[in-house]
């Protein structure tokens, strides 16, 4: 669940009652079902354009998203504004799903995808 409050954005990961997935398959792959997940929140013709942009003019292929998340984050962010949280909220919510296991107690006071998504790496790959 998203809190948007003025241009001051919150978000919050609601993650109690939702049925979860086994952690199957490599980083890459979870994480490219979790931005899959996240991008069909808005439709799947709205999926299709989000992939040709980050392709065609910031040339991000989506195979290449788990090598570029910096970039992806960023570009999302360019994209959307501060509609981009709701986006990143959707993808965690999405890899938290799919890796039960995961916890994830930011440094910060702001939720961050990017940050998100390395402590998911390290903790999938240790």
């Amino acid at each position: 669940m998203t809190l948007i409050e003025g241009l001051n954005v919150a978000s919050k990961l609601r993650l109690k009652g939702r049925k979860m997935e086994s952690c199957k398959g490599s980083f890459e792959d979870i994480l490219m079902e979790a931005v899959d997940e996240g991008f069909s929140s808005l439709g799947g013709s709205c999926k299709q354009t989000i992939y040709f942009r980050l392709e065609d003019c910031y040339k991000i292929g989506k195979h290449e998203i788990p090598y570029r998340i910096g970039d992806f984050v960023d570009v999302i962010e360019q994209i959307f504004g501060l509609g981009a949280k709701v986006i990143e909220v959707r993808i965690m919510q999405a890899l938290h799903g799919k890796v039960r296991s995961f916890r994830y107690f930011p440094d910060q006071e702001e939720l961050s995808l990017k940050d998100y998504i390395e402590s998911l790496r390290h903790f999938l790959l240790s």
